[in-house]
């Protein structure tokens, strides 16, 4: 199998490739530099975390980060950077909000958007009225003190998001160690060097997010490719763009609805290909041209999770207003619904906001946003862990992640379970810090950071 560049770090099982791909630099395996890590999974290979820590203990800083957000940091080096959106107290007149779109009728036992809030009246902030910049920070990963920081639009947003779940700054940047990329939605596409220097800058448009949601798919990185999904009620596309200069290489349209899901790319045959998960198809494209290579029935309603891939396969999953995982052979061409190229399925526990984790084999993921596992074999759908309860875990939103032969699932109410890698739950410890996390866990060499509501956690044994 060859690449036209070098992969720092892949995963090659039964012929797929799946990484993050970039020249020179450090190794990817050695940074955390996209949101779902170096290998898109969640999986830091070369990371040793800590596995206990509290506010007292094995926190070796942590800083304040102004505005709201929820993405999650990325890290390359000594730098550790991190997306916000800032109000700057400055009112527009406020204008009427934009009439929602009818609620699909509620399906039994589930009532309200993310998280489980009652009903759909109120999801959205409404039209906003105040000014907001929209940041991008570089911190030093020794530290915490602020390097730089670049405010890249000062705008008052179009239209809000969830009060309780939704910021103006949930996508996460991707960097390749010579540039990183600040993915705003329709806030734009920005490419600054590593001292914060712009280097040019796409405005895509203005997305409008089902039910006032808000934004928060991420882009994805491939050697010198920069891939957008820009899935929304009115005009879908995917389009992706050169990561020197920011121009448009091809652009398709999509027959979708609002989704938060971030492309995934995976590499067959030397082929490289963009996975998407969406309600009403899983399709994948050519990187290099955008033509379709296949596609299969869709996912439940309101897709945000993140496909990942391994032994040969890729995992689609989502679990509002329903339940599906799909096992999906990319090798295959046209319509694999129904075909062999579907390996296995499963329809019960299946999450809504977070992504499942794929690790040593198996695919790891939780019930709707409840903190209840379920491990699948992942070349086989073979049950390990059945719907087991994670103790003391409340509530789940951001992804889990592994390292060292061990699993972190971070909830809201800021309680971390620590379980070993394995067939059967064995919770290694349970730690509590005094925030609420809604980003995910990025690990680093023996470092794990976590962003808070309020604050950034670099967490270490001391």
């Amino acid at each position: 199998m060859q690449l036209t560049s070098r992969l720092h770090i892949t995963i090659v099982l039964a012929g797929l490739v799946v990484g993050h791909a970039s020249a020179g630099a450090p190794a990817d395996a050695e940074n955390w530099p996209q949101w779902r890590g170096p290998l898109a999974n969640g999986v830091a290979p070369n990371a040793n975390p800590p596995v206990t820590w509290s506010e007292s203990s094995n926190v070796k800083w942590k800083i304040r980060i102004p505005g709201r957000g929820s993405a999650t940091p990325v890290i390359w080096g000594n730098q550790v950077f991190v997306q916000t959106a800032v109000g700057t107290g400055a009112k527009s007149a406020a204008q009427p909000a934009e009439a929602p779109l009818p609620p699909p009728p509620p399906a039994e036992g589930k009532r309200g958007g993310p998280g489980g809030k009652k009903g759909f009246g109120g999801m959205s902030t409404g039209k906003p009225s105040e000014e907001h910049q929209f940041v991008l920070l570089s911190l030093d990963r020794g530290s915490g003190k602020v390097q730089w920081q670049k405010t890249l639009e000062t705008v008052v947003p179009h239209e809000g998001h969830h009060p309780a779940d939704g910021t103006y700054a949930s996508a996460s940047p991707v960097t390749d160690g010579k540039h990183v990329y600040a993915f705003f939605g329709s806030r734009g596409l920005h490419c600054c060097d590593l001292q914060g220097n712009m280097k040019w800058k796409k405005d895509l448009g203005q997305m409008r997010i089902k039910m006032g949601f808000g934004e928060g798919s991420s882009p994805a990185l491939f050697e010198d490719k920069l891939i957008v999904n820009w899935d929304h009620e009115s005009g879908a596309f995917i389009a992706v763009f050169d990561k020197t200069s920011g121009r448009e290489l091809w652009r398709q349209s999509r027959d979708e609805e609002t989704s938060w899901a971030t492309p995934l790319v995976v590499v067959l045959d030397g082929k490289p290909q963009v996975v998407t998960s969406a309600t009403r198809r899983v399709r994948s494209y050519e990187l290099a041209t955008g033509k379709l290579r296949w596609e299969c029935t869709g996912m439940t309603a309101n897709v945000i999770p993140t496909p990942v891939a391994g032994e040969g396969l890729v995992y689609a999953i989502s679990g509002f207003r329903g339940n599906l995982l799909l096992a999906i052979r990319p090798g295959a061409s046209g319509d694999v619904t129904g075909t062999e190229a579907i390996a296995w399925s499963y329809k019960k526990n299946t999450p809504y906001v977070p992504s499942p984790l794929l690790y040593e084999g198996r695919l790891h993921f939780l019930s709707n946003n409840n903190a209840v596992l379920t491990t699948c074999e992942a070349k086989t759908g073979q049950v390990l862990i059945d719907a087991a309860r994670l103790a003391e875990v409340q509530s789940v939103y951001a992804s889990p992640v592994g390292a060292a032969g061990r699993v972190y699932f971070v909830g809201r109410n800021g309680v971390t379970a620590v379980l070993k890698s394995g067939d059967t739950l064995e919770v290694m410890a349970t730690n509590r810090l005094e925030e609420k996390f809604d980003a995910s866990p990025a690990l680093v060499g023996r470092e794990l950071f976590l962003r808070g509501k309020e604050h950034l956690y670099c967490l270490a044994e001391r």
